[in-house]
């Protein structure tokens, strides 16, 4: 089986290539040889590598620069994601394209159902809700995608809230962190696992046309720094905790509004993939095992 990867150095893009099965062969191509931006080199690219299934987890994903960035954003969440599909229904391959809880308005106090109306409040989000539609309304056969959504990445490397907070808690007395702004820790090794499992069940099952995937448990942001100075301190990642304060989303005002509740519902999604969610504590202790490792601390 043949795989082309979108976003291949991306948090999740690289857990994928890591957990990677022997008998599969997956080409990531880098920016210069596909440009998400541009609709026909997203054609072009499918076209000549002719893949039995696109990974498509290529992302606009910075929430507040999207709001200045509408353009660039649609053309990378939206319109890529339209040009895979024209060729999947030419060629009859396959897509699982990785989406968010930021579709969702977080107006709500329980966890989202993915039959629920897509109703986003930023760019971001409207831009990968643009995504989501364009693959629903333009495919042949809505058996040959899975959009696959999760929430609130987490890993040991990129551009993530755990990285930013060991720098923080190393370096300040004190931090502020929203605690009203709720949702799930996902660890991108454990949506890896999840993507390989539905490209296994595909061989022989029908799946819903969207999943749901994400860590056990909820917690604020302010709940995960607090988390992250623990298990950093436990395992002697920094010397010292910085104080934690929590804050409310109107003290901390930023470009684009984010939703205030955006847990996703993933019990059916784990009921298909026989797979039980970790933790979100759990997979943050393993994250921060490897970034130990990795950094030979």
């Amino acid at each position: 089986m043949k795989i082309l990867l979108t976003g291949s150095t991306g948090q999740i893009g690289h857990e994928i290539i890591k957990l990677k099965p022997i008998d599969i062969e997956i080409i990531s191509p880098d920016r210069n040889q596909l440009d998400l931006s541009n609709y026909d080199s997203c054609k072009e690219i499918v076209l000549k590598i002719n893949p039995d299934w696109i990974i498509n987890c290529g992302a606009y994903t910075a929430v507040d620069d999207a709001e200045k960035d509408i353009r660039l954003s649609n053309q990378i969440n939206g319109y890529a994601p339209k040009a895979f599909t024209e060729i999947i229904n030419e060629k009859n391959s396959n897509l699982l394209h990785i989406s968010t809880d930021f579709v969702f308005d977080g107006k709500q106090s329980f966890p989202y159902e993915e039959n629920q109306k897509r109703n986003p409040l930023g760019q971001y989000g409207r831009s990968k809700a643009l995504g989501e539609e364009f693959i629903e309304n333009n495919l042949n056969s809505i058996e040959n995608a899975t959009i696959l959504r999760t929430s609130w990445v987490i890993s040991p490397r990129g551009k993530n809230f755990i990285l930013t907070m060991l720098k923080l808690h190393n370096e300040r007395e004190e931090i502020n962190v929203v605690s009203d702004q709720i949702g799930s820790p996902t660890s991108a090794h454990e949506i890896a696992k999840a993507c390989w499992k539905i490209i296994e069940l595909k061989k022989k099952d029908k799946l819903p046309f969207i999943l749901h995937w994400s860590d056990a448990g909820v917690a604020s942001w302010f709940d995960l720094a607090v988390a992250v100075g623990e298990i950093a301190k436990e395992l002697k990642i920094i010397d010292k905790i910085a104080i934690v304060n929590p804050i409310t989303t109107s003290d901390y005002p930023t470009p684009a509004q984010r939703p205030k509740y955006s847990v996703l519902n993933t019990f059916n999604t784990s009921k298909l993939l026989k797979k039980t969610p970790t933790h979100w504590r759990k997979s943050l202790k393993e994250i921060l095992c490897e970034y130990k490792k990795t950094n030979h601390l």
